[in-house]
């Protein structure tokens, strides 16, 4: 005879149907906003726009990677803080925060032309469209 540890399944069939991401998306959604930034993706006409809501954070802390059609966004931030006195501690503390989010880009984007900026702790990042993909503006055909 050999002893199984055994574990009630009903708590995980809750947490799988609550925490999965049904449309698509992340799986870890309610890390979203904790440690990692919260996004928007808006599509326009002329392209994608991508907004990260990470504030606290400077435009050196992020590094923006292009493999193929993944878009990769992450950071690594330390940081030590200090009180009383430098050469003895009374305390120190540690700070350490990192994320990673990953993003396939649509064939509709030109990766050539991407560009990024921060500012008020949003980090937006421009995709545009390819001008193939780019809505035509309607014309008249005459009939010959």
């Amino acid at each position: 005879m050999s002893l199984i540890k055994r574990a009630d399944r009903l708590p995980f069939l809750f947490e799988d149907l609550f925490t999965t991401d049904w449309l698509g998306g992340t799986t870890n959604v309610n890390k979203i906003g904790f440690n990692t930034p919260a996004v928007n993706v808006k599509e326009t006409d002329e392209g994608f726009q991508v907004e990260l809501a990470a504030p606290g954070l400077v435009k050196e802390d992020f590094n923006i990677e292009l493999d193929n059609d993944l878009l990769v966004i992450s950071s690594e931030k330390k940081s030590e803080s200090e009180s009383e006195e430098k050469g003895k501690y009374t305390r120190k503390e540690f700070s350490y925060t990192s994320f990673k989010r990953s993003f396939t880009l649509p064939e509709t984007a030109d990766a050539n032309k991407i560009e990024a900026s921060y500012e008020n702790g949003m980090l937006l990042i421009k995709l545009p469209k390819k001008e193939e993909a780019k809505v035509q503006p309607k014309r008249l055909i005459e009939i010959s």
